[in-house]
């Protein structure tokens, strides 16, 4: 097949805008919470109502300050109650947000502040308030800076934080009216734009992505329609992925439409504490949260000699999900008494405990940003989460395909969402068209141009392929296929992917572009290492003498090897290398979504792939 398409299942008038989301959210009347917001270690709900009173106060303090319709205002944050009210508050006053990640350098701020025009700009601390700074004075330029914590800590029953509760108060006072907030929310309509997003820039300069209110809105429309039986009525949800990628927002807005009650984790290292309170019915995730997961779980079982139990309720998940595929598909039609005998005591030995680590009720997981293994999906769905993985760019507002929890293919990245069309180029590229797509590259009319073919399909850059009943599966990235000395071509991917299920590996790189063969460089989990090392009799080792000792060696030769089973030998790991560190977005290896920058990568380890390769 090489084109598939889903129907659109609401249409919205084009004086519609992300706002009456929420707006009507408010009229529907009581219902559950919109926010759950943690403040002195303990979760506070905030109702649409006051939720909505609070967005119109700041508002009307944006209003006072001489926004204009179209402005752009930045927000610099990390995922907090805070930023969710601050965009808002954006757009009821007619603005255009620019999210800008907290961890972006001064350089970073820089250019983001130049090339969109905002001069406005929402901080989260007095931290970030100081990168901007800098950034401005680089590109002399004058940026009022509102902060959303003073210098100290926020108060117990501040929400939200005590900085911004001050820009409320100014707004209440403003002397501005709610005729004038309606006046300047109403401004925008569909066609016009919602929000900048800048590109995380895995190669080259950031790209702003201009993204409309009709990509947010019919997104969330049809989506709380189409996902319907994974959010729920009424469901709580724990959002952890960053706000500033257009991911987390676009699943934010439809949670707002579908009535769902949403609360923010605003640091990894809480986040099991916060998925037991808040007991989640669904999660927006990364594979590698769901990797950590699994390879805790093991690591855990081994060191309390429960290594092959593990193993069989493992192995059990697996055998259980993969036949309810094959049943889908009218490929089986039953399951054997006794795989359904084992599953039946894992489910309650095992599969349980695993479950409480999302916090005991969530049911499904959409996944995300990066390639999820198809045994862990088969896994985790076994043992009763369905981990249900979507496909999509910054450019097509994230979600593109999505398997469906009545309707899904392990394996594949789903079906097109309603109103997008997904074909495959004769070369095998990817195109979309859709609800979602953007309308274009800010200020960058030929990269704009570059990004489209001549019937309006954005070029998404990955390649792929379609199956007989439209499921879209991901091969790889045109940009990232190496092309070794012998004129092979090797998508990195899937032996990417397939090397990760090593408890021991945190991350792999493919590298041998006009190279004789294709070899690896492999990072350690230092988390795992210690477990590993304790359950194989040895002392624990840090990262860089774990690089080199060789029972690590052997093992991870071992998850090489399986890897390089399911391909060809021009397309198998010849070599690896362990570095003695891993890749961190602070180490500029990853972007703030968890993505590899494979360029800076090839860059700072050339002295390092070189002697791979030497006789």
């Amino acid at each position: 097949m090489r084109e598939a398409s889903t129907p659109l299942l609401q249409d919205l008038p084009q004086d519609f805008n992300t706002t009456q989301l929420l707006v009507d959210r408010l009229a529907r009347g009581t219902g559950a919470p919109l926010f759950s917001v943690k403040r002195a270690g303990s979760w506070t709900d905030v109702s649409t109502a006051d939720f909505v009173a609070d967005v119109r106060s700041l508002a009307k303090m944006l209003l006072a300050a001489g926004i204009a319709p179209g402005e752009k205002i930045g927000i610099m944050s990390r995922t907090r109650y805070e930023w969710a009210l601050a965009e808002q508050a954006i757009w009821f006053a007619g603005a255009v947000s620019v999210p800008i990640y907290e961890t972006s350098s001064p350089y970073q701020v820089a250019w983001i502040l130049q090339d969109s025009g905002a001069r406005h700009v929402f901080a989260e601390d007095p931290a970030c308030a100081r990168v901007l700074a800098e950034a401005a004075g680089s590109v002399d330029e004058e940026v009022t800076v509102w902060t959303f914590e003073g210098p100290e800590a926020p108060g117990p029953t501040d929400i939200p934080a005590a900085g911004l509760r001050e820009l409320l108060s100014e707004g209440s006072a403003s002397g501005i009216g709610n005729e004038q907030v309606e006046a300047a929310r109403t401004s925008a309509g569909l066609k016009d734009i919602a929000t900048l997003v800048y590109t995380s820039g895995t190669t080259g300069r950031p790209k702003g992505c201009m993204m409309t209110h009709a990509n947010f809105s019919l997104i969330a429309v049809n989506l709380a329609r189409h996902m319907a039986p994974v959010l729920g009525r009424n469901d709580r949800t724990l959002m952890f992925l960053p706000l500033a990628h257009v991911l987390a927002r676009a699943v934010q807005q439809v949670c707002v439409h579908a009535g769902s009650t949403i609360a923010h984790a605003s640091s990894a290292s809480t986040l099991e504490p916060d998925l037991a309170a808040v007991k989640p019915g669904f999660l927006l995730a990364v594979p590698r949260v769901f990797e950590k997961i699994r390879t805790t779980a093991a690591g855990t079982a081994l060191a309390a000699g429960k290594g092959q139990l593990f193993a069989q309720a493992e192995s059990t998940a697996i055998e259980f999900s993969r036949s309810a595929d094959a049943r889908a598909r009218g490929l089986a039609s039953r399951r054997s008494p006794l795989l359904l005998a084992r599953h039946a005591l894992f489910n309650k030995v095992l599969y349980p405990r695993l479950r409480a680590v999302l916090g005991g009720r969530v049911r499904y997981a959409i996944c995300g940003a990066s390639a999820l293994n198809a045994d862990l999906a088969h896994f985790f769905r076994g043992a009763g989460v369905g981990l249900l993985e979507g496909y999509g760019l910054t450019e097509t507002t994230a979600p593109a395909t999505v398997n469906m929890a009545r309707n899904l293919r392990v394996g594949s990245v789903g079906l097109p969402i309603p109103g997008t069309t997904v074909r495959i180029a004769p070369d095998g590229e990817v195109l979309v068209k859709g609800i979602g797509v953007f309308a274009g590259y800010h200020h960058n009319a030929q990269a704009t141009a570059d990004a489209f073919d001549d019937e309006g399909f954005f070029r998404t850059g990955d390649t792929g392929a379609l199956d007989e009943s439209g499921f879209l599966g991901i091969t790889g990235r045109k940009k990232d296929i190496l092309v070794t000395a012998g004129g092979k071509n090797v998508a990195p991917g899937p032996l990417e992917e397939a090397i990760r299920t090593s408890p021991l590996v945190s991350q792999v790189v493919l590298v041998g572009d006009n190279r004789p063969f294709i070899a690896a460089l492999l990072t350690l989990d230092p988390e795992e290492l210690g477990p590993w090392c304790r359950a194989n009799a040895l002392p624990v080792l840090s990262p860089a003498e774990a690089a080199v000792q060789p029972k690590v060696l052997a093992e991870l030769q071992d998850a090489v090897d399986a890897a390089n089973a399911a391909v060809s030998k021009a397309e198998g790991i010849r070599k690896f290398v362990v570095l003695d560190r891993e890749f961190t977005e602070e180490s500029g290896h990853l972007t703030p979504s968890l993505k590899v920058k494979r360029g800076s990568i090839v860059s700072d380890f050339q002295d390092l792939i070189d002697q791979l390769y030497r006789r």
